[in-house]
């Protein structure tokens, strides 16, 4: 009976063990983001108006943003202050969750997710600042001037917070398709081949994405659709030039030792 209860409690010690990990893991984390929403707080107001400036930009003379809520001055800053920290703080997020996973990869696969984070957070950011410097001055100027007559363009602070983190969003999980492209050729799930013969319905499948995460305006749906396809096609050729059979890479990475 004591060799039969032994593997049960080895295994429970060592889900445990995991959990812990996972918790210790996560706090860090948690603590990463609080060290960075503490010192953007203090500029939290300042943080609001480079947000504001696209679309500040494109109001008509004389127009301005405005609060419908009476706690909203000084509740919306602090909310852009922490997606700021989420944001800046991601790069130590990731290395947390790679630090949790990478005792169980084989080292052919640590050699593979390590560029993949580096290379996600790198085209994450890459989206935030395209959306940034050249989509919102596109759509705000789009918006702005087909107001009708008579009505003045005034946009609440909140609301406003709320669809450019959509927008960012959007766009930084759009510009991962490189990633995701590279990811599947490597996992032996298709071939860059297979993917070029799909090329139609790539195009047409991203201006659906764009149509769905994106204001229901040609201009800003556009705009997300042609980086995709552009992307697609970075993350085709990155396909083609790091592809190695999947047989041979698990090979290589047992013979060096297998997991650890």
């Amino acid at each position: 009976m004591a060799k039969k209860n032994k593997p049960a409690a080895a295994i429970g010690g060592s889900f445990v063990s995991h959990l812990v990990e996972l918790r210790d893991r996560l706090l860090r984390g948690l603590a990463a983001v609080l060290v960075v929403f503490l010192i953007a707080a203090p500029f939290a107001n300042d943080l609001y108006l480079i947000l504001a400036r696209p679309l500040m930009a494109a109001l008509p003379e004389g127009n301005t943003m405005i609060s419908t809520e009476p706690h909203g001055p000084f509740f919306v800053p602090f909310k852009l202050a922490f997606a700021v920290a989420v944001a800046a703080a991601m790069p130590v997020l990731l290395h947390q969750l790679w630090r949790f996973v990478a005792p169980g990869l084989y080292r052919h696969e640590k050699r593979l997710v390590v560029p993949l984070l580096l290379s996600s957070s790198a085209l994450f950011y890459l989206g935030i600042l395209f959306a940034y410097f050249a989509v919102f001055p596109v759509i705000f100027a789009f918006f702005t001037s087909t107001a009708p007559e008579g009505v003045a363009v005034m946009t609440d602070i909140n609301a406003y917070l709320g669809f450019v983190l959509k927008l960012f969003f959007a766009f930084g999980i759009a510009f991962e398709v490189p990633v995701a492209t590279v990811l599947l050729v490597k996992m032996g799930a298709t071939t860059p081949q297979k993917l070029a013969a799909k090329r139609p319905y790539i195009i047409v499948g991203a201006f659906v994405v764009g149509m769905m995460l994106t204001p229901p305006d040609i201009f800003s749906q556009t705009m997300l659709a042609v980086p995709v396809w552009i992307l697609f096609e970075l993350g085709l050729y990155f396909s083609r030039a790091v592809r190695k059979p999947l047989a041979v890479e698990i090979g290589e990475g047992e013979g060096e030792g297998g997991r650890g």
